[in-house]
């Protein structure tokens, strides 16, 4: 689903990683903790945990392999491999905290998912997650999907997917049968010199949105890039993208 690792960070990344401290804040990681990072990608979060608690006390997930190859160079010593949420490869309570960010709604069973990260997670240790709130348009790729939208009403956002609306993480946490759940909402608050340093990734062809515009004839492209830059922000971009967010214990 998602190209090389520079080019997620190009898009993508620079929303992730500004909710990285966020996400470690809500799961209260700190010193002397071994915690796990769940869908990690090529390592917005692993990067804040490897700040918090050491490169010998992180591991990471993911199923793409070039993302793992990513971690594995940027964050030497941190124990990353390839796997997907539901199916962890680690022991029963090996963590004291793992973390799932923007990654629940990509999850083939998010209840599956979650109930895994608890499985490897402490008695009494926290799991954490996050999700774009797409349901409200009001995560970063909120406008686009509006528009790519009527262009072609077929065209499947990302506002149905689980985690996307206010509750949904809630919900599926206590499924998973998660402790003490409480939700909340992060901000990734960005700025850019123009709306084409905004819109230039999204041709890169990175993950669903990508594939989108890739897709299109360049005649809708174009249509599609014009009427953002009508409704977006002029001049200096600045963007304020939230995600659901919630905690459980163990």
């Amino acid at each position: 689903m998602f190209s090389a690792a520079g080019d997620y960070d190009r898009f993508m990344g620079r929303y992730s990683m500004l909710l990285a401290p966020q996400m470690a804040d809500l799961a209260n990681v700190k010193a002397g903790q071994h915690v796990l990072d769940v869908g990690c990608g090529p390592g917005a979060l692993t990067g804040e945990l490897v700040r918090r608690v050491g490169a010998a006390n992180v591991s990471a997930v993911d199923p793409s392999e070039p993302f793992i190859a990513a971690v594995r160079a940027r964050y030497p010593g941190v124990a990353a491999g390839v796997a997907p949420a539901e199916a962890l490869p680690f022991t029963n309570g090996s963590f004291d905290a793992a973390i799932a960010q923007l990654v629940v709604h990509f999850m083939k069973d998010p209840v599956g998912g979650v109930r895994e990260m608890a499985r490897v997670t402490k008695t009494g240790g926290a799991v954490a997650a996050c999700v774009w709130d797409n349901a409200g348009e009001t995560g970063p790729l909120g406008a686009f999907w509006q528009y790519a939208h009527e262009i072609d009403p077929n065209f499947e956002g990302q506002d149905k997917r689980v985690g996307t609306k206010e509750g949904d993480l809630i919900r599926v946490f206590e499924e998973a049968g998660l402790r003490d759940v409480t939700g909340t909402m992060v901000v990734a608050r960005i700025t850019l010199p123009s709306f084409d340093a905004w819109w230039q990734p999204f041709e890169l062809g990175v993950g669903p949105a990508g594939a989108l515009v890739a897709k299109l004839e360049p005649a809708h492209r174009v249509q599609l890039r014009d009427r953002l830059r009508e409704a977006m922000p002029k001049g200096d971009f600045r963007q304020d993208a939230r995600a659901w967010a919630a905690r459980g214990t163990v």
